[in-house]
């Protein structure tokens, strides 16, 4: 285990804090909060943070490239924010299934937007539910808003998205089988082929959302585990970091040489005794790293 310095960047203590995404330009991060519906900006100049409240579970988001907004994944479906007015506009409805809902989304360096669904964990009050089968798949939001199919109904919590820097290899995990997958990608086409294991059974926590950086290893929040594990290309852990809370949700690399780490957690399914006993839980947290990090890729819709 590595000891990295992990800080609290802000006071906010998410439910389910996730999708951390850096802007170069106005070197500002957002994220999510699923459970407490709401999407948070920090412009890390001022220390000014700014949050939107959200009727639907925001999963996911990503901003665009033509508009002041974002596309973000709620649990009913795909939809573009505008940051000025709040409005929300639905976008694309990827996945019908009756009892499923979006999950993890990140966009790939040719600006679609992907998503994966899972049966739904929570109840319309944001508690939790038991996940009564694999019913998950992922799919590819086109910029024109429609929707491909890339997989078969058959994931349990759909996590980690990303792509290797030579945009060869595409990474996708799933936290209930405890694995992640590589697969050829096809920058043209946004195309997959050649599904196999990179990592799968690793004993602390399961897989939820990565980055990754530009010697193409993935760092991977394990939640449950307590730790960040980079991630080589061959599927070795060459780094095992302790991150001061129960959950790691995500991870992206910022900052102007995107080298600090920003790690979002979760306080969902710790109990009270657990929360009381640990302030951070729930915490955007950064560190420094000696890696760079790629950086996050906006919407072209």
């Amino acid at each position: 285990m590595m000891g990295f310095v992990f800080d609290a960047v802000t006071d906010i203590r998410d439910q389910v804090g996730e999708s951390p995404i850096w802007d170069t330009e106005t070197r500002s991060l957002y994220w999510v909060d699923i459970i407490g519906k709401s999407i948070h900006h920090l412009d890390t100049r001022t220390s000014k943070i700014r949050s939107w409240d959200t009727d639907d579970f925001p999963t996911a988001i990503a901003l665009r490239h033509t508009a002041s907004g974002a596309v973000v994944a709620l649990a009913g479906g795909a939809a573009l924010f505008d940051f000025e007015s709040g409005a929300v506009t639905s976008f694309s409805s990827p996945d019908p299934t009756e009892g499923n809902r979006l999950n993890e989304g990140r966009c790939d360096p040719s600006g679609r937007f992907w998503v994966g669904s899972m049966r739904t964990n929570l109840n319309p009050d944001g508690s939790g539910r038991e996940i009564d089968q694999h019913s998950g798949a992922l799919f590819r939001i086109d910029p024109n808003g429609s929707a491909t199919r890339l997989t078969e109904f058959e994931f349990g919590i759909s996590n980690t998205m990303a792509w290797s820097p030579d945009e060869r290899t595409f990474y996708f995990g799933d936290s209930l089988r405890n694995v992640i997958f590589a697969f050829d990608y096809d920058a043209d086409t946004g195309g997959l082929s050649n599904r196999r294991v990179l990592l799968e059974n690793y004993a602390h926590g399961v897989p939820d959302g990565s980055a990754i950086d530009d010697d193409g290893c993935l760092w991977n929040a394990r939640f449950g585990g307590s730790r960040i594990i980079r991630i080589t290309p061959d599927g070795r852990i060459d780094r095992e970091i302790a991150v001061p809370v129960t959950n790691p949700t995500s991870c992206t690399f910022g900052a102007s040489d995107r080298k600090t780490l920003y790690v979002t957690s979760a306080q969902f399914t710790l109990t009270e005794t657990q929360l009381q006993t640990n302030p951070l839980e729930g915490a955007l947290l950064a560190t420094q790293t000696d890696c760079t990090g790629l950086p996050d890729y906006r919407f072209a819709g």
